[in-house]
């Protein structure tokens, strides 16, 4: 018995040893094995032998083991195999040896006669006696054997070829081996290989270049025909617009054509966008555009270049100019991308900021974001002298792919218009009132 225990505390040993050199735990090993967390730590703990080499071998490419290591794993594996075998045959000989003293005991009992040669009792030990179930305890061990060397000859052509990382559908084949019908031990039959490719590369279009998926919100992916599969098809980047933000969180200016009567109260700032849509409002002289960006992964992603588009100029919109306060100040200004809309082509240049007098260093690009590591884009657009439609794109690139996205007003396009000599107008808390701007 202890060499049984020793065959199968070796290979639970090498187990450990593997799974200790990843960062992953029993439980997301387990999931990835498609198997209980409880079933795995049995395997580690040495409490318990897979029949079946095919989750073994899962488990060493995940660790990342050496063909080596995988050979040595799969001579271990089938060692202890046929010691567990070899422990169940050793138990089962007792069973098959009790009938003996049972007659001895009635042999040499004192007390009662003789038994009659007639009787029964002769023919049940010749089918009992340990010389015949000695023969089949050596076959079944050879059979145990054969089926195991079996396995390891055909498995030994693909053990240094296979990959660190492979789908689920492709680790099964293994299991499938013909080899394994042999009377060895009952072992469950494995389904047939699944179109594993299919889940990690992204379909050829007839050209030969790399399909992406339809893009997102404007978003364009053009990854590069390298044949190498995408860690994602579309978009790499997520992100959030938010188009009314004012000037240190209380002064900005809205175009009404309404007269002051039928314009409600200033709203706060986090209810500007619904006040200012409900209202049909226009940014006055400046529109401020904050652009949270960050990866859909743990893979970096470069933002590489931003611009600015226009798309339709005309002259400043008529009406009055509704200011959401008298004006406030802060300690900081945020660095932010500033925009000429008056440019015949608008540049967005990034601004350093100001922390009570401490400067801030402009975000200036290519600069790298991912799922951990997001990113703020705040955007400063003015005009004095047209009604401009405008929107933004950001070019960004990703493990050899590249694409831009447009970024702009929920699909419409930002509008800023100039304020000039507009009558300009501020809410009177006290006469519950807009009056002129003094």
């Amino acid at each position: 018995m202890s060499e049984v225990r020793d065959d199968v505390q070796e290979f639970a040993a090498l187990l450990r040893r593997l799974k200790e050199r990843t960062d992953r735990s029993y439980g997301q090993l387990a999931r990835r094995l498609a198997m209980n967390t409880s079933t795995l730590h049995r395997y580690c703990a040495g409490e318990a032998v897979p029949l079946d080499f095919a989750p073994v071998e899962r488990f060493a490419a995940l660790c990342a083991a050496t063909p080596e290591e995988r050979l040595e794993l799969h001579r271990l594996w089938i060692l202890a195999v046929a010691a567990r075998q070899r422990a169940r045959t050793q138990g089962a000989k007792p069973a098959a040896e009790a009938p003996e003293p049972a007659q001895d005991e009635t042999a040499e009992a004192p007390d009662e006669p003789a038994a009659a040669p007639a009787g029964p009792a002769p023919d049940v030990t010749p089918p009992l006696s340990p010389a015949s179930a000695r023969p089949r305890s050596r076959r079944r061990r050879l059979l145990v054997l054969t089926a195991a060397a079996t396995a390891l000859l055909a498995g030994l052509g693909t053990l240094a070829a296979l990959p660190d990382d492979r789908p689920r559908g492709a680790d099964r084949v293994q299991a499938a081996d013909p080899a394994r019908t042999t009377p060895a031990p009952t072992s469950r039959p494995s389904p047939p290989r699944s179109p594993a490719p299919t889940t990690t590369k992204a379909s050829p279009s007839p050209t030969g270049s790399t399909k992406s998926a339809p893009r997102e919100a404007g978003g364009t992916g053009a990854p590069k025909g390298t044949g190498r599969p995408k860690p994602a098809a579309g978009t790499p980047l997520a992100w959030s617009v938010d188009a009314h933000v004012w000037q240190a969180g209380c002064g900005h200016d809205y175009v009404l054509t309404r007269p002051p009567q039928q314009v409600p109260p200033p709203p706060p700032p986090q209810d500007a966008r619904t006040w200012a849509t409900s209202l049909g409002a226009v940014h006055g002289r400046q529109t401020m555009v904050r652009v949270s960006v960050q990866g859909r992964s743990s893979t970096a992603v470069v933002l590489e270049a931003l611009r600015v588009r226009v798309m339709r100029r005309a002259a400043p919109l008529e009406g009055s100019v509704y200011a959401m306060d008298r004006g406030c100040g802060g300690a900081l200004t945020p660095r932010f991308f500033d925009v000429d809309l008056d440019k015949d082509r608008p540049v967005a240049r990034p601004q350093d900021g100001n922390d009570t007098g401490t400067p801030i260093p402009a975000m200036r690009l290519p600069y790298r974001v991912s799922a951990t590591d997001p990113e703020v884009l705040l955007v400063t657009a003015q005009t004095r002298a047209c009604d401009c439609s405008w929107y933004l794109e950001l070019d960004w690139s990703s493990q050899g792919r590249t694409g831009t996205v447009r970024i702009d007003d929920a699909g419409r396009p930002f509008r800023t218009t100039g304020i000039g000599s507009l009558p300009r107008y501020v809410y009177e808390t006290s006469d519950r009132a807009w009056v002129p701007y003094s």
